[in-house]
């Protein structure tokens, strides 16, 4: 990880774009790992915009994750 970077840098914007009354959080990232918990608050589902894709992340009622496009 790059010592020089800021806290800015360590965190990165979670932006819920399938719920329209979504407020906009702030995610934390340790040596680029991010908690499953903190994804997953307050739903089972997220969404992942990579380029022109759009992806669902989400979590089983095994504890498992699955990831379709």
């Amino acid at each position: 990880m790059n010592p020089a970077a800021s806290q800015d840098d360590k965190r990165i914007d979670a932006d819920a774009a399938a719920d329209s009354s979504a407020t906009e959080r702030r995610i934390p990232v340790s040596d680029h790992r991010i908690d499953s918990r903190d994804l997953f608050v307050a739903t089972r589902e997220i969404t992942i915009a990579h380029g022109e894709d759009v992806y669902r992340l989400r979590l089983t009622a095994q504890n498992k994750l699955i990831l379709t496009k």
